[in-house]
């Protein structure tokens, strides 16, 4: 959700953190704004300059005020508490004291109340504000800057990421991480804060990623960590392989465009260390992998939106394959509910961004159970939700900025397999003949998924059809059945087009009331063994009225009529097959919000990494 940079160098950072703001547009954001100490007239002071709208808004605004400062931080915020309002923008300042937040506090109104009555008047909505104010109110009972942030933070309950900046103290910024992800970027006599490396890739590569709980003092020419129990701790030093080509858009409109078709590769490259091994093996997921995996008596897949139609898709895999029983739990739900806990249950976390909060509280939650066979599969290293498991799968999709998640999704599915693969191995339910037959499909899957993407111009065709639509019902069997979900999801989170997936069999049972002319019904229909069931419920749409557009394969023997619109994939791929019919569904989603002109990578009120409940 919303971003964090800060820079103290000694040059003019407002251009880098303005620049670092516009690479973080795409985690989601309503308002921007940036807070910097000058002191050209012997006085540190606070300038500050905050806009509802894009960062570009904002820019033009400090331009034309003359910002320019060695010291400052910038926001982009998504908003929880508090309306779209510049008031309720970020930063925040409390005599003097200035901060940018990602996250939410819980006892903001007790704290609030709390301020009220020692003085303090408040100008916004947020729960922001209050932090500020704590801060402040620590500094007059004599703490340093540091030591107020670490006495207030200790009074705080929720999420938090801060950067604080103060023009008593103009040479240094100070970091606090809890819940939300936080990192510091190392320079050459400068040093950043951000929340997300693309914001300063341009500037440095080397990063310390901080962990709960810990505050920091960032100087021009050190770097100080703290841990929660304020005593100054050893964090490692990573250097980011985040590429800033990976960041630009080359000849794509959109970069969520550029990602679909990245996706052989991004597949490829995640499939690589198998194919490497010339197998399934229990290494793949970290050196003590195979003690983990061994005995395991079942599978609970925990995650939120995209990644849990993937973990919906791998339980027809892992108990087809395996044997084992599957549970599939949206992660926000899992953690509220009484959960049977099993030790020798597998509990596998699935997050693109390795930050997002459900799932990093669910993984928890399980945990505390005493189910302690955790595996995380994350597109980005060093995250919180991987260093918080036993084991972990880095799918290497490369940086994914496009809210409405591709690439992460499809090379998901490809760590799953892997997953699924491992398990019935490990278990003697895979012998070395289907093994191999699993691997050459392997192999060629990133060539059957760039066949799919050269149905693009056939799509667009279709998109025009769906643009002027206001709703849309998208149907799948078995394994298919989530890549029905997917497609929905899809459309209506970048076209606004409502749309709801079903299993085609559950069409008579109450959705068909909703047929008519005016709903367009996808069909995901590969030649499987559901295809002929398929084919009955294609029937009764038509019987109704509707208009048909399937997605078939080049076996499926399907044809074209008066309503039934097809277009054909590939060959039937076998087990892969969801893989592959989740490229139409993606290009038929971005080709509808395109013709419909709506912000494809930044729809309207959604976040790319979501770190709030």
């Amino acid at each position: 959700m919303c971003g964090i940079v800060g820079a103290i160098a000694d040059r003019d950072v407002v251009p880098m953190l303005i620049e670092g703001l516009k690479r973080l547009e795409y985690r989601g954001y309503d308002s921007a704004g940036i807070a910097v100490l000058n002191d050209e007239n012997s006085r540190c002071e606070v300038r500050r300059v905050r806009r509802t709208g894009r960062v570009s808004e904002m820019e033009a605004a400090a331009r034309s005020e003359g910002f320019h400062a060695q010291v400052g931080i910038g926001h982009t915020r998504w908003a929880t508490h508090g309306g779209v309002t510049e008031a309720n923008a970020h930063p925040h300042i409390s005599h003097g004291v200035a901060l940018v937040h990602n996250g939410i506090i819980e006892n903001h109104e007790q704290q609030r109340d709390r301020l009220r009555a020692l003085g303090y008047t408040f100008e916004s909505q947020t729960d922001t504000e209050v932090i500020a104010h704590l801060i402040h109110a620590h500094l007059t009972e004599g703490a340093d800057l540091l030591v107020a942030v670490q006495r207030a933070v200790k009074e705080l309950h929720g999420a938090y990421a801060l950067a604080v900046v103060s023009r008593k103290e103009p040479g240094r910024l100070i970091a606090a991480r809890m819940g939300c992800p936080l990192l510091i970027g190392l320079g050459e006599h400068e040093n950043f804060i951000a929340s997300d490396v693309s914001a300063i890739i341009a500037a440095t590569r080397r990063v310390i990623f901080l962990e709960e709980g810990d505050t920091a003092e960032v100087m021009r020419e050190s770097v100080r960590v703290f841990g929660g129990d304020d005593a100054e701790v050893q964090r490692d030093v990573h250097v980011s392989d985040v590429s800033l080509a990976s960041l630009e858009l080359g000849p794509y409109r959109h970069f969520m465009q550029k990602e679909i078709h990245e996706q052989p590769r991004a597949i490829a490259d995640t499939m690589e260390a198998v194919i490497d091994a010339g197998g399934f093996a229990p290494t793949l997921f970290g050196e003590a992998a195979e003690a983990v995996l061994r005995d395991v008596e079942c599978v609970q897949i925990l995650a939120c939106g995209t990644s849990y139609y993937a973990g919906l898709t791998a339980r027809y895999w892992i108990e087809a394959l395996t044997g084992l029983p599957c549970a599939v739990d949206i992660a926000s739900e899992y953690r509220y509910r009484g959960v049977v806990a099993n030790p020798k249950q597998l509990i596998v976390t699935i997050s693109q961004s390795g930050e997002t909060l459900d799932t990093m509280e669910a993984l928890k939650y399980a945990k505390s159970l005493g189910q302690d066979k955790t595996l995380s599969i994350c597109n980005v290293p060093e995250s919180a939700i991987p260093r918080a498991s036993k084991l972990v799968f880095y799918t290497r999709a490369g940086a994914e900025i496009g809210v409405a998640s591709t690439k992460a999704f499809t090379t998901q599915l490809v760590a799953l397999f892997v997953l699924t693969g491992t398990l019935a191995k490990l278990r003697g339910r895979l012998d070395s003949t289907r093994e191999s037959e699993l691997l050459e499909a392997l192999r060629h899957l990133p060539g059957s998924v760039q066949h799919a993407l050269n149905l693009e111009p056939q799509i667009m065709v279709w998109s025009e059809r769906f643009a002027p639509k206001q709703h849309a019902l998208f149907l799948g069997r078995g394994v298919h059945y989530p890549i029905a979900l997917e497609g929905a999801l899809k459309l209506k989170e970048i076209s606004y087009i409502h749309a709801e997936a079903y299993p085609a069999g559950e069409l008579k049972h109450g959705p068909l009331a909703l047929v008519d002319a005016d709903m367009p019904v996808v069909v995901i229909a590969p030649n499987d063994s559901l295809l002929e069931k398929v084919k009955s419920n294609i029937h009764e749409v038509r019987a109704r009225g509707g208009e048909m557009y399937v997605f078939a394969d080049a076996d499926s023997h399907f044809s074209e009529s008066e309503g039934v619109h097809v277009i054909r994939t590939p060959r039937h791929v076998g087990v892969l097959s969801p893989i592959v019919h989740a490229i139409p569904v993606q290009l038929l989603a971005y080709h509808a919000a395109l013709a419909r002109g709506t912000d494809v990578d930044k729809p309207r009120n959604l976040a790319k990494s979501v770190t709030v409940e």
